[in-house]
């Protein structure tokens, strides 16, 4: 563990943390194409999502803060893939890092303690779509085992330009 990533502890995500996980998540919605959400969000209206992630079962919220300031550095969730009932033990995950703790590994602890917590849940696989270009992500996701399946090619309008999104996929 470098010197860094001592600093950080992750924890289940809770109520209290809405407001900075709305912050923070509607950094990438405003500045990048990580995510196609095209407008930012209030925390009440992110409530929902925060709530959708208790602290046990297969979808999870996972928070990285700092160790002294407790600051939240960055969040992993995993969600469901997709609503109909045979889909239920496949999950779809995500990291987000708040833009000025990358490149410390908090991916990497966020990943590590996500898939941790999901050890015991009945899910068979993991799935991440991956807007392109992001070759920090698309490392991280292949370091902890994800491989490419296919890239769907200019699926997402944002920022007036089209955007591709690459799949990848992990046993469980």
């Amino acid at each position: 563990m470098s010197a860094n990533q001592a600093e950080v502890q992750v924890r289940p995500g809770v109520e209290g943390d809405l407001e900075a996980l709305t912050d923070l998540y509607n950094h990438y919605v405003r500045e990048t194409a990580i995510t196609f959400d095209t407008a930012v969000f209030t925390p009440q209206e992110r409530r929902p999502w925060l709530l959708s992630h208790p602290e046990d079962g297969p979808h999870r919220l996972m928070v990285a803060t700092d160790g002294d300031t407790q600051e939240i550095l960055g969040y992993a969730t995993s969600s469901p893939y997709r609503t109909k009932p045979a889909y239920q033990t496949s999950v779809e995950v995500t990291v987000y890092v708040a833009p000025h703790a990358g490149r410390r590994g908090i991916g990497t602890l966020l990943y590590k303690a996500l898939f941790a917590a999901l050890a015991g849940e009945d899910l068979h696989r993991a799935y991440a779509g991956i807007a392109l270009p992001n070759e920090a992500s698309t490392r991280l996701h292949e370091r902890f085992g994800f491989r490419h399946l296919g890239t769907h090619r200019e699926v997402g309008r944002k920022f007036g330009r089209y955007w591709d999104v690459a799949w990848y996929e992990k046993e469980l």
